[in-house]
């Protein structure tokens, strides 16, 4: 078997995502991302967190959001731990 073939050890852990969108996301859409933690943040956009089983899971996601018609300001991979997103947001925190 080579090395391309070899299933990779951390294929069952899902990642954690940041997906940061321009606009305030209104109530009526908070149980649309249900899964994901959403942030309003003070400069206006908002930030949407957590685990994301698989690249489908991410591109259904990223659909919402371009059915919202919401401008998507950037995407980040976390790791896969959702503690990776806390200390993140801790770091974010301590600098504004």
């Amino acid at each position: 078997m080579t090395d391309e073939q070899k299933s990779n050890p951390d294929s069952d852990q899902r990642t954690v995502y940041q997906f940061r969108i321009k606009g305030h996301l209104g109530q009526q859409w908070m149980n649309w991302f249900k899964g994901l933690t959403i942030t309003l943040e003070e400069d206006g956009n908002t930030l949407l967190s957590g685990p994301v089983v698989d690249q489908s899971a991410m591109h259904g996601i990223l659909k919402k959001i371009r059915d919202l018609g919401m401008p998507l300001l950037s995407v980040n991979a976390m790791g896969h731990n959702p503690k990776d997103v806390s200390d993140v947001q801790d770091q974010q925190a301590g600098n504004s």
